[in-house]
């Protein structure tokens, strides 16, 4: 990628009894942040098929009401990059998350949005200040 170009990223607020899904990264931009599930928009891909498609790549699971939530600008300066995040939100109310791409997680937990463990990738804590707070999710 061109790290002088901006690039789209895609975050998924998985909501499962007022419960977020969140992953330690390792290996890659953000490492050792909690991070939600995502990945990069595919050209030519819906937001919420980028979404479908990153939650079952890296965790097994498979989404249900998927709506549009809000988005994040970030600067990585150390790295160069620029992301804006489009954030997404679902439901999953079943299902085991699984460790799908080791290299770039070290594990999957379900935490309170009250309660985020530190530190945060970037974008998510962009997110978080801003004040945003997920429908069905204390």
């Amino acid at each position: 990628m061109n790290p002088r170009i901006p690039h789209v990223g895609v975050g998924v607020i998985i909501i499962r009894e007022g419960f977020v899904l969140l992953g330690r990264r390792i290996g890659s931009l953000g490492a050792e942040t909690w991070a939600l599930p995502g990945g990069h928009l595919e050209f030519g891909e819906s937001i919420e098929d980028c979404a479908v498609r990153e939650v079952l790549e890296e965790t097994g699971l498979a989404l249900e009401a998927i709506a549009q939530g809000p988005y994040s600008n970030n600067f990585f300066p150390a790295e160069e990059k620029h992301y804006v995040t489009l954030f997404i939100t679902a439901r999953c109310p079943t299902g085991k998350p699984l460790v799908l791409e080791p290299d770039k997680c070290s594990t999957w937990q379900w935490f309170r949005w009250s309660e985020l463990p530190q530190p945060l990738f970037p974008p998510l804590a962009s997110l978080v200040r801003s004040g945003y707070v997920p429908h069905d999710a204390p």
